[in-house]
């Protein structure tokens, strides 16, 4: 990443000139830098050219500052008119709208509906391109393109709203979906009383004709200015799954704004507490369906899960080796330093490990196969659970190596780290991905034979990996019970991320993934590892 800006001759202060500190640039190196990127959009089926071009919106200078613009001045909530009039609004500055602009018109949700091959691998993409810039705008951008394939339960909704959810395009107006050539859908499911427990939903939906009613609140409501929401109520024939159109012809639905969560992060995309109030509803899928229908959503979200934290991982990653490589102490620059080149590369062997775990599973969602949509199943709920335990420690890690200015939002590390928790959260928590594992693993056989199959495919590379292998085979010959969930999807997760590491990265770093997190005799922080250690050079050399 050069710098784009010139390094002052002087301080313009009276009493010191500034020394020893790196300048961030302006602008971001977000493709010709990032060699795994490039390698794993080309070995998955990606669309390399598209995403070049791509990459340079995200990282260009006005999308930078439009971003910086989106964060330090967040949503607002608009309940009432001067004649106090209900409005029920979530009005967000011009930084927030360029964000979602750039990103729309970028591909980030259109790219998986064209129809060219490696649409989901693109798609992925764009989810790590944009999480290193406005990690908050891929929440709305995600919901969007996730709702796509649960719209196809109903053919009516699928003709109104697919072509739009589809549409390289973004337009904030307020107006029905059927005046509008481009629009964005939330998700609103959680309540008080429920959280993850679907079934425990109390929003009641009454027939009102061809058509429903909903009243009862949600808790969670995440983008509230979308065009419309998929959600979750109780019908006469059990929990059923709705889409609920913001406007009316003429009118606003029955939709209200309680008031926008206080978050740690992510505070450039709203989240709301709302209420239905006798609000319009259209049925998607049979009544009492509603779980099944909605879970092909929140399956499609996982995959954008699952990658984001590899974004985030390598932006802090990438701010931490401008700062090494342009900063000295103790009369040596920071990365000349052994223990500091040891514990950097032992992060970006993290970096690469994620980003090509998620880019597989985004592969197996572009797959037409049974085998593939199983692969797509347990893997993803893997590559979420281990890539987002994962970014917290290594974006601390990426702050400690600045020190002090690792503290400061300047450098945009405390954004970063803030944001670290999120993924883990959304669309299923640890401990809730852990568990569907293990339900998955026993009601889908081909899901099993499936991560089986990605194993053996990697075999005969590397003697650790096939020792790993053994022995974690040789443990589980049956799947384990809850209190050993974990235990399990770690392990399985991390043989995965180096059966997708091996085929694709350089010796350098699949093998020094093996060495590092499938032997044994390492300790649990980063660098603390015994030996010669890796080729850091080699390593560190592919982050840019």
């Amino acid at each position: 990443m050069a710098p784009n800006r010139p390094v002052p001759a002087g301080s313009g202060l009276r009493t010191h000139e500034v020394t020893n500190q790196p300048l961030l640039p302006v602008t971001r190196d977000l493709w010709a830098g990032d060699v795994p990127l490039r390698e794993a959009v080309a070995h998955f089926g990606g669309r390399g050219r598209s995403l070049e071009t791509a990459a340079a919106a995200y990282g260009s200078a006005a999308m930078v500052q439009a971003a910086a613009e989106a964060r330090r001045d967040p949503p607002r909530l608009l309940s009432w008119d001067s004649g106090g009039r209900r409005l029920d609004e979530v009005a967000y500055n011009a930084g927030y709208h360029h964000c979602m602009e750039t990103a729309a018109r970028a591909g980030y949700a259109a790219s998986a509906r064209d129809g060219a091959p490696g649409g989901q691998v693109t798609h992925a993409a764009h989810v790590y391109l944009l999480s290193q810039i406005e990690p908050g705008t891929c929440c709305p951008l995600t919901m969007t393109y996730a709702a796509w394939p649960a719209l196809g339960a109903d053919p009516g909704l699928a003709a109104l709203w697919q072509p739009r959810l589809a549409a390289a395009d973004y337009d904030p107006s307020l107006r029905p979906v059927a005046e509008k050539s481009a629009v964005t859908m939330g998700m609103a499911m959680t309540e008080k009383q429920g959280g993850s427990d679907l079934r425990a939903v109390t929003t009641r939906a009454v027939r009102d004709g061809d058509h429903y009613r909903l009243t009862g609140h949600k808790w969670f409501c995440s983008a509230p200015m979308s065009d419309g929401f998929l959600t979750l109520a109780q019908a006469p024939g059990g929990l059923t799954c709705f889409v609920v159109p913001r406007w009316l012809s003429g009118a606003r639905n029955g939709i209200r704004l309680q008031r926008l969560k206080d978050k740690l992060g992510n505070r450039a995309n709203a989240s709301a507490e709302i209420e239905y109030e006798d609000a319009l509803a259209f049925r998607l899928g049979d009544e009492g369906d509603g779980v099944r229908r909605i879970i092909e959503m929140v399956h499609h979200t996982r995959l954008d899960t699952a990658i984001a934290p590899a974004g985030l991982m390598r932006a802090a990653l990438v701010r931490a080796l401008w700062w090494v490589r342009g900063r000295s102490a103790f009369q040596r620059r920071l990365i000349d330093q052994p223990l500091m080149r040891r514990v950097l590369a032992d992060i970006a062997l993290d970096c690469e490990a994620a980003l090509a775990s998620a880019m597989a599973m985004a592969r197996a969602f572009d797959g037409t196969g049974d085998e593939d949509r199983a692969l797509a199943r347990v893997g993803v709920a893997l590559a979420k659970f281990l890539n987002n335990k994962r970014a917290v420690p290594v974006i601390a890690e990426a702050m400690e190596v600045l020190g002090g200015m690792g503290y400061i939002e300047d450098t945009d590390l405390p954004m970063f780290y803030r944001e670290a928790p999120l993924n883990g959260i959304w669309e299923g928590s640890g401990n809730v991905i852990c568990l569907d594992v293990l339900r998955t693993l026993q009601r889908q056989p081909l899901a099993g034979e499936a991560l089986d199959h990605m194993f053996d495919a990697a075999r005969g590379m590397d003697r650790g990996y096939d020792g790993a292998l053994e022995r974690h085979r040789a443990r589980w010959r049956s799947l384990p019970g809850e209190a050993e969930a974990r235990l399990f999807a770690e392990s399985l997760a991390t043989l995965m991320s180096a059966a997708a590491l091996i085929p694709l990265a350089p010796a350098a770093v699949s093998g020094g993934y093996v060495a590092t997190r499938l032997a044994e005799g390492r300790g649990r922080i980063a660098g603390a590892y015994a030996g010669p250690g890796l080729d850091e050079a080699a390593i560190l050399a592919r982050i840019g």
